[in-house]
């Protein structure tokens, strides 16, 4: 497979198990897949295991710019994360009341010769990793057909007709 722009990321079926998948990027290729528990051959980390990798390096690397910019002795940052879900009245500080939704843990252990201040101002660094904001933030995901659907007559998309006569 050809490898797509910078800034693309192209997710398609391996052919190697019921569900792993081929990710690949401008530079790279990996793959995904779901546990054996869950059908899936294990040839990679799940998607919410991506995610969690996501939200982690971005931390590490955050943490590291800023030290390394003003000249904090950090030595490593290591992010330990964890995806689960809870009931929202569970939640003092969500805005959803009802329901279940997505809780990530992450817990922060910098080392160094750090003093008391240098850590906290790096715990409040960290939440302003890209990725956190991004996850933090309101998200408009956009979903598009391309190609030819099943469906359709003569394969166009469902969905209202336009005469251009």
């Amino acid at each position: 497979m050809d490898h797509p722009e910078p800034g693309t990321v192209v997710v398609t079926a391996s052919g190697d198990g019921t569900y792993t998948q081929q990710v690949t990027t401008a530079t790279h290729t990996l793959l995904v897949d779901e546990p054996v528990a869950v059908g899936g051959a294990d040839a990679g980390p799940n998607p919410y295991e991506l995610l969690l990798a996501s939200l982690g390096s971005c931390t590490a690397i955050t943490l590291r710019m800023y030290a390394d910019r003003k000249g904090i002795p950090l030595t490593r940052a290591t992010i330990r994360l964890r995806h689960d879900r809870i009931h929202a009245e569970d939640c003092a500080r969500c805005e959803t009341e009802r329901g279940l939704l997505s809780r990530i843990t992450r817990e922060i252990e910098l080392e160094g010769d750090l003093d008391e201040e240098q850590r906290a101002k790096l715990m409040l660094i960290a939440d302003k990793c890209p990725v956190h904001r991004t996850l933090s933030s309101e998200i408009a995901i956009e979903t598009r057909g391309i190609g030819r659907f099943q469906g359709g007559p003569g394969g166009e998309a469902p969905g209202p007709r336009r005469s251009l006569g």
